[in-house]
């Protein structure tokens, strides 16, 4: 399908061609019929994407930081690949469509195949011809709406946002600083609400136009607005203010707390200058407040992500019902859209569009227009460079999943070890295509079907979210493919089962458990290596704080305990050669707001050879506290790993220390190991008893967490 998209690194704009995505649970599929380009917000998108990069480094300190503690972190090799593969992504533009509904998920149950929806959302109502939105950002189009009417949906719904939150009462006096296309829609709904407006902007040619669609007045914004809003509000002033302006100067904010009456509001919809002037605001005692996007609900994974609506009898007003009150609105005639359209462009144009936008040339609202009945391809071609032949000796890797760790992890090691990048899959066809063209793919494609059943593609590789991994895993391997799978394997027992029970059958099955493979494990394992001694291993992990926002506590993703403890017990399961046969678990209470019942865990392990472990994760810690440190101890003799930079053997009185150059955790052996199992038929290097071992334990963590008492795995 086309979709227009922006480098992260050139800040080019262009259409190109991507996967359509396939219908989620709580998503529907929408066949685009119209988009509206927001032309003030994708403006500054589109013109902060073509800054250099020492621009941009100054503008945002924060991110400079952050790659920075990543070097410290996890190495300059590693952050180096992470920001090139940031850098060379694509980035999907719009956030205000409409069109008709071609497939439903599952779990959606009040939206239908043929209905006619308006669509919200970054990432969600893209510039595209097939978007994938959740159900709560999809409205039914009244009848009487056009799709180019309804593609205003979304900043129809910001503008009824503010509008909302400055309380107007029938007969007000308010002002709005900004008539660019939210401008004049606020215009409009304060006339409709009974209001007197006056609007205020530096184009001449606006003024005139919010005076055609409501406005009872109006000036330019120069030395004279103050008195002439002043005259115009019969002396009093503005009993409101709306800043619908899009500029990085105070100046909207200073003259909105200059004109306002005595404990009046103002309320900022745009992007402006947020430093206000102290004296104007306290002696009138203002009311400020800033209005966040279209509406409750928004930046919620809960409501938007999760279908999760809010109670009506609470919350009136959320960002879908916004939308749907905006369109009723434009049904009955008291908003009008028609216009403030001033240029259409098909979707092959959008190059066009943008350019427009980004030069000098007049605009208010920009829409793109597709045609719902192009037969679209789920199978994109990125590269006809040669192959080798389909006998050689050589791996060729179908990806499913390219998040961070696949992109700046996986990726390239696996292509220093020599592996051919066949086909590349994800639930965004931006990502696949990206990723695909970044690291040289020879195609993309919808879904993970197509990557599977590729004839040339000799290993799979899921990198998905936890909860696609097992059926993923399942379908390739009865597939009779190769599989390496990032932790973990599954997140119930069921679906472990089901897994192993096709390995039993199929192709050879690896999972993502890179410590083991670790030089300093190595270390370790050999200094106790033909031991007739139990072993006692301690693992504290520093693990830190992950927002309650992060897809990782969802409930069907495993939450944390399985997505990464099950790594520190297949090392214990390494270091001692044997496998655990019961747990035990205690959570630590946190008052802090962030804090789950996984975050912070103590868990002993027994092992059958009589070995015992403890593993303290630990989310309480202050990051700058290295992450792991493992101590083991048996026989008289001890290890002690830190952090996967230096281990230490102390052995007779005597201490050996081995330092590497950066921290390594074991991802390029590990890599290493999985070619060298598709290309020379060797054996899994853990055996499924292992796999199974480790990822039951997990689950029985979770268990003993909830039972207070040890449980057998």
């Amino acid at each position: 399908m086309k979709q227009i998209l922006q480098n992260a690194k050139t800040g080019a704009v262009a259409v190109a061609n991507v996967p359509a995505p396939l219908a989620q649970p709580g998503f529907v599929l929408v066949r685009t019929a119209a988009s509206l380009i927001s032309a003030g917000t994708e403006r500054l998108t589109v013109e902060a994407g073509q800054k250099n990069l020492v621009s941009r480094a100054i503008e945002q300190p924060a991110l400079v930081k952050k790659v920075l503690d990543k070097a410290r972190n996890d190495g300059v090799v590693a952050t180096f690949d992470a920001v090139r593969s940031k850098l060379g992504s694509l980035t999907a533009l719009g956030y205000s469509a409409a069109g008709l509904i071609s497939a439903v998920g599952e779990g959606v149950s009040d939206l239908r195949v043929g209905d006619r929806v308006a669509c919200a959302g970054v990432g969600y109502a893209s510039h595209a011809e097939v978007l994938s939105v959740p159900k709560n950002l999809c409205v039914r189009v009244p009848d009487a709406v056009s799709f180019d009417m309804a593609a205003f949906g979304t900043v129809g719904a910001i503008a009824l946002q503010g509008l909302r939150l400055a309380e107007p009462t029938l007969g007000e006096s308010i002002v709005v600083i900004g008539l660019g296309l939210i401008g004049q829609l606020v215009v409009q709904l304060l006339r409709a609400n009974g209001c007197r407006v006056f609007g205020i902007d530096l184009d001449e040619q606006k003024i005139d136009q919010a005076k055609q669609l409501g406005a009872d007045a109006g000036c330019k914004s120069n030395a004279d607005a103050k008195a002439l809003v002043l005259e115009w509000s019969r002396g009093r002033g503005a009993d409101a203010v709306l800043i619908t302006a899009a500029t990085s100067s105070n100046e909207p904010v200073e003259l909105a707390g200059e004109i306002s009456r005595p404990k009046g509001r103002v309320v900022v919809i745009g992007a402006v200058g947020l430093s206000l002037p102290r004296k104007p605001y306290y002696d009138r005692e203002l009311t400020f407040r800033i209005s966040m996007s279209y509406g409750p609900g928004r930046y919620d994974r809960d409501y938007e992500e999760r279908g999760q609506d809010y109670p009506l009898g609470y919350v009136r007003w959320t960002e879908r019902r916004n939308i749907e009150a905006f369109l009723d609105m434009i049904a009955a005639g008291r908003v009008q859209i028609e216009p403030l359209v001033t240029h259409r462009f098909k979707i092959d144009d959008g190059e066009r569009a943008y350019a427009l936008i980004t030069g000098n040339d007049p605009y208010l609202g920009v829409l793109l227009q597709y045609d719902v009945t192009r037969t679209l391809e789920s199978r994109i071609e990125l590269t006809h460079k040669g192959r080798s032949a389909t006998n050689a000796k050589t791996v060729r890797l179908g990806l499913i999943g390219a998040g961070d760790y696949a992109k700046s992890m996986l990726l390239p090691n696996f292509k220093a070890a020599g592996a051919e990048f066949q086909a590349i899959a994800t639930a965004s066809g931006v990502t696949a295509r990206s990723v695909g063209e970044q690291h040289g793919f020879r195609f993309c494609a919808s879904g993970a079907a197509e990557v599977i059943n590729d004839a040339d593609v000799n290993l799979v590789v899921v990198a998905t979210r936890h909860a696609s991994h097992a059926g993923l895993v399942r379908a390739a391997l009865l597939a009779n493919k190769n599989v390496f799978v990032e932790k973990p394997l599954a997140t119930s027992d069921e679906e472990l089962e089901e897994v192993l029970a096709a390995a039993a059958s199929g192709g050879v099955l690896m999972v993502g458990f890179n410590r083991r493979f670790s030089p300093l494990a190595h270390k370790a394992f050999e200094l106790f290596k033909n031991r007739q001694f139990p072993l006692s291993i301690n693992y504290r992990v520093n693990a830190g704080r992950i927002p309650q926002s992060h897809w990782v506590h969802d409930p069907g993703e495993g939450g944390r305990l399985i997505g990464e403890v099950c790594h520190f017990i297949d090392f214990v399961h390494f270091i001692s050669g044997s496998l655990t046969t019961r747990v035990f678990a205690e959570g630590i209470a946190s008052r802090n707001s962030e804090a789950t019942d996984e975050d912070s865990v103590f868990v002993t392990l027994r092992l059958a050879d009589g070995s015992n472990a403890s593993i303290a994760y630990l989310a309480e810690g202050d990051k700058a506290l290295p992450k792991e440190r493992i101590e083991v101890f048996g026989g008289g003799k001890s290890f002690v790993i830190d952090d996967f930079r230096s281990g230490t053997a102390y052995e007779d009185g005597r201490e050996k220390t081995t330092r590497l150059r950066e921290q390594d955790k074991g991802q390029r052996d590990e890599i290493r190991t999985v070619m060298s199992v598709v290309l020379d038929g060797r054996p899994a290097p853990i055996s499924l008893a292992d796999l199974k071992a480790t990822t039951r334990a997990t689950f029985r963590i979770r268990e003993s967490l909830q039972t207070g008492l040890p449980v057998e795995v």
